[in-house]
């Protein structure tokens, strides 16, 4: 498949204004960057984990900014090779026969013609895409079901436990935080748990819960941690170990 075919296959849509997410070929690569126009802003690149950014003034053409980031293509490549190598395989690209960990087991992943739809058939995930779907959204979406699903029934077994309703459930994205709670809107789950086997979000979802007994990190709080998920020590101390394992879509 040639350059051209391969962009036209996989370009990104912008995701909201301000804020557009597209494909270059640097070289022999394609290369995912996210532009954020503003007026007043100054023309510049920066990678980090989330990849390539760049920033350009809100009227500078799109060839203009994409000729700026090729003639910085060396630079580019290098330090996104850099920054893969610290990271090390977590950068998952959803495409045919990708594999993927979810609740600790080995998917893999199909991808068919269809209507931008997706479903689970045991450890595979099949997505029915249209030529220029963005496979990768596909792909978070339906981990991110599969993660609702999961965590659903887990907050409810963990809320039988405390002898709570359960409260409602809402799918974080945090970059520096597991979950979260609130008497008013409820509890929220990083989704990305759904890629850790299944007693890494057991304790999340205790400890949130936890939080609706003790709104703190008493001693109290956490005898109810233990109370709801005994070995919860452990696996905390686990959780930040195998942080890094969590591949990024």
């Amino acid at each position: 498949m040639s350059l051209f075919e391969q962009l036209s296959l996989f370009r990104l849509p912008p995701v909201e204004a301000g804020k557009k997410v597209r494909q270059l070929a640097i070289g022999d690569r394609i290369v995912d960057y996210e532009l954020r126009q503003a007026a007043g802003r100054r023309l510049g690149l920066s990678i980090d984990e989330r990849g390539l950014r760049v920033g350009a003034p809100k009227s500078l053409t799109l060839h203009a900014i994409e000729s700026f980031v090729l003639s910085h293509g060396d630079w580019v490549l290098k330090k996104l090779a850099e920054l893969s190598a610290r990271h090390g395989q977590r950068y998952v690209a959803i495409r045919e026969g990708s594999r993927l960990p979810v609740l600790g087991e080995e998917t893999v992943v199909r991808v068919e013609a269809g209507a931008n739809r997706s479903r689970w058939c045991g450890d595979t995930l099949v997505i029915a895409a249209r030529p220029d779907a963005d496979l990768d959204q596909l792909g978070r979406r339906a981990l991110q079901r599969r993660a609702m699903t999961h965590f659903g029934e887990r907050l409810g077994h963990f809320a039988a436990r405390l002898g709570r309703p359960v409260p409602a459930l809402a799918l974080s994205s945090a970059r520096t935080r597991w979950g979260s709670c609130s008497t008013k809107t409820g509890i929220r789950i990083n989704w990305r748990l759904i890629h850790l086997p299944p007693r890494f979000a057991d304790y999340v979802i205790a400890h949130e819960l936890a939080h609706l007994v003790h709104m703190n990190h008493s001693p109290r709080f956490w005898r109810q941690v233990g109370e709801l998920y005994p070995d919860w020590q452990s696996v905390r101390a686990e959780l930040k170990a195998r942080a890094n394992e969590i591949p990024i879509i």
